[in-house]
């Protein structure tokens, strides 16, 4: 039986307190009466989260966590004692943090980056902010360009932190980002470039002239939405771009050159309409 993963387990008896589960070793685990459905009979087999409760004992949820063992998330604390910090993770109980493994100490209501890891010692699974000391280190798997599952993070003076395919660290500059990201969402993001010393700068768009297309396009729907019409042009200040569009200037004015290349929008002195 594996302790914070998902296990395949098989309905053995059933007491007061709900149905007792066995795995091919037949040991057992709890499913409290509150995830034991109607029709759970015995010998039937059901997929249930399996993790340590207030008093160490094992126990099994049908709840869906909002991460597992050897994975990262990015989780919010939930209250702070003289031992760590508990993080919410989806479940009853949450998930503790020791001070030996913040790499600064956590406040209730922050958001952070986290990796869990099943202790050696109590044998349940618990949370490290150092995920300097888990993320991979050599780079095998992925190239510039390269589409990945990316984990939004807490904002530093460089950027917005990610978790690139459950395996590497990677950096989001804010001056490229044109809308909210939410700590802990789950994102498609593209390889911009990865340096030489491991480094890898994360963009929520692709690169290259699909950029463009997809600035071209967007402008395009704002026209279209508004009666052909668009109060901006090229001496526009980069504010105003950023506040009606959602992009840089120099995407704007290379989008609107391709859609001038089209025939498509004609390019007046303090507005730009559909051709």
């Amino acid at each position: 039986m594996e302790i914070g993963e998902n296990n395949l387990l098989k309905v053995n008896r059933f007491t007061d307190n709900g149905a007792y589960l066995i795995d091919a070793d037949h040991t057992e685990v709890l499913l409290p009466n509150k995830y034991v459905s109607e029709d759970l009979t015995i010998g039937d087999e059901i997929n249930v989260f399996v993790y340590t409760d207030s008093q160490d004992r094992n126990v099994a949820t049908t709840l869906t966590p909002l991460a597992k063992r050897n994975q990262f998330a990015c989780l919010q604390v939930k209250d702070v004692s003289q031992y760590g910090a508990f993080m919410d993770w989806g479940l009853e109980k949450d998930l503790f943090v020791p001070f030996s493994e913040q790499d600064r100490r956590l406040k209730p209501g922050q958001w952070n980056l986290v990796y869990l890891y099943l202790d050696s010692i109590t044998k349940r699974v618990a949370a490290s902010t150092r995920i300097h000391l888990f993320v991979a280190r050599d780079i095998m798997d992925i190239e510039e360009g390269d589409e990945a599952d990316i984990i939004i993070g807490e904002t530093t003076i460089n950027g917005i932190k990610t978790i690139i395919n459950q395996k590497y660290l990677g950096l989001i500059y804010e001056n490229e980002t044109f809308e909210e990201l939410n700590k802990g969402e789950k994102r498609k993001g593209y390889i911009k470039t990865i340096r030489p010393d491991g480094k890898i700068d994360v963009s929520l768009r692709k690169s290259g002239i699909e950029i463009l297309e997809e600035g071209a396009e967007k402008i395009i729907s704002y026209l279209n939405s508004h009666d052909g019409q668009l109060s901006l042009h090229d001496k526009s200040s980069p504010e105003e771009i950023q506040s009606v569009l959602q992009m840089s200037k120099k995407n704007f004015k290379r989008s609107i050159g391709i859609l001038y290349k089209k025939k498509m929008i004609v390019i007046k002195d303090e507005e730009i309409v559909l051709a």
